[in-house]
């Protein structure tokens, strides 16, 4: 499917828009069949769940981001799109857009991420950059998230045969200042890449996005040093829950920042010493692309009535529930109860979360 320039513009204005996450925006899709489609039904959809305000970004600002882009000499990618990464597509719920510097075509190769502690020791980052150069001449393109330490040097390593960063602001907000010659040179020699706004500064809630992206375009992820209470960790366990491969580099128990991969080791990751440990994972018989799911609004009405939408509310509480079994408590099929969820969602009276599933949101 090739997405006209109208459409990608819808997308890009409908991911963002306040309360839309990726969850919500990938249901839009399903529901509507398009962003344009999405964005004229938002106002209604809002009005009958119950809610009020929050409508679409004005279109100048749309369009001062795509010229920020244009200006950066940056690229837009938007779910949908030919050429938008099948193993990131895969995720459940996959990012609505990517804005990318450099060599996009990286993202469709095999990739693999090593991550780890920002205060790193001279052994781990010497570790994670002669793994990273492995890698990279067995194929892989060595994926991180640019940080001091760990990540910095994995890209060091895999620059001569391609690496990605993912960024935790837009692509073109160097972070942090002392990696801008890295950054530089990832630019023109490997790809940048973030979700988020062009010209936006990183905060600290941007980078458990980043790194779900990180560990959704990689195969496996390597940990090297991390403590246990650390970014690393997250970005595992992401990944363990997008059916990735988690490797761990062992440690000595007495420095913290082994504490992590050794703690992950308990818990049945990979033991990884070297390439081979990768490429032996790598070689076993399975595949981490799933049937795409069912569309959840088939059957569903173009209409919710008011009642329809309160019975779905009033089964909801802070502990999540799947759709199916809200449909079920209420015999209505799963489509009319997906569409209400979906309007209770918009008007700030649900939370939808992965995997189908729903709950109230607290107030």
């Amino acid at each position: 499917m090739t997405l006209t320039d109208a459409e990608r513009f819808a997308r890009l204005r409908l991911a963002r828009t306040d309360q839309i996450g990726p969850v919500t925006f990938r249901q839009l899709l399903d529901r509507f069949g398009s962003g344009e489609r999405a964005l004229d039904a938002l106002p209604d959809l809002i009005r009958r769940g119950g809610g009020h305000g929050h409508a679409a970004p004005p279109v100048e600002w749309i369009e001062a981001e795509m010229e920020a882009g244009e200006r950066a000499g940056a690229r837009l990618i938007v779910l949908g799109d030919a050429d938008y990464p099948e193993m990131l597509a895969a995720v459940d719920p996959p990012p609505p857009l990517l804005w990318t510097l450099g060599d996009a075509g990286l993202m469709a190769r095999p990739c693999i991420a090593v991550v780890g502690a920002r205060i790193a020791s001279a052994g781990g980052q010497r570790i994670a950059r002669g793994l990273s150069q492995q890698l990279g001449e067995a194929g892989h393109v060595v994926v991180s998230g640019l940080a001091r330490g760990i990540d910095g040097a994995a890209h060091t390593g895999a620059l001569p045969t391609g690496t990605i960063a993912v960024l935790g602001g837009g692509v073109d907000d160097v972070y942090p200042p002392d990696n801008a010659d890295l950054y530089a040179r990832i630019a023109e020699q490997g790809c940048i890449l973030s979700e988020s706004p062009m010209g936006a500064k990183a905060q600290a809630r941007d980078f458990p996005r980043r790194n779900r992206i990180i560990s959704g375009l990689s195969r496996g992820v390597v940990v090297v040093e991390a403590e246990l209470r650390s970014g690393s960790l997250i970005t595992a366990r992401l990944a363990a829950e997008q059916g990735r491969d988690v490797f761990a580099v062992p440690g000595s128990p007495l420095d913290p920042r082994s504490r992590g991969p050794n703690e992950l080791l308990r818990q049945g990751a990979i033991l990884c010493e070297g390439l081979e440990d990768v490429e032996r994972a790598f070689s076993t018989l399975r595949t981490l692309r799933e049937p795409a799911p069912d569309n959840p609004f088939h059957g569903a009405p173009d209409d919710i009535d008011a009642v329809v939408i309160e019975q779905v509310a009033a089964l909801l509480s802070p502990t999540p529930t799947p759709r199916n079994e809200l449909a079920r408590a209420l015999g209505m099929p799963i489509g009319t109860v997906a569409a209400a969820l979906l309007e209770l969602n918009l008007a700030g009276r649900a939370d939808l979360l992965p995997g189908g599933l729903a709950a109230a949101r607290s107030p």
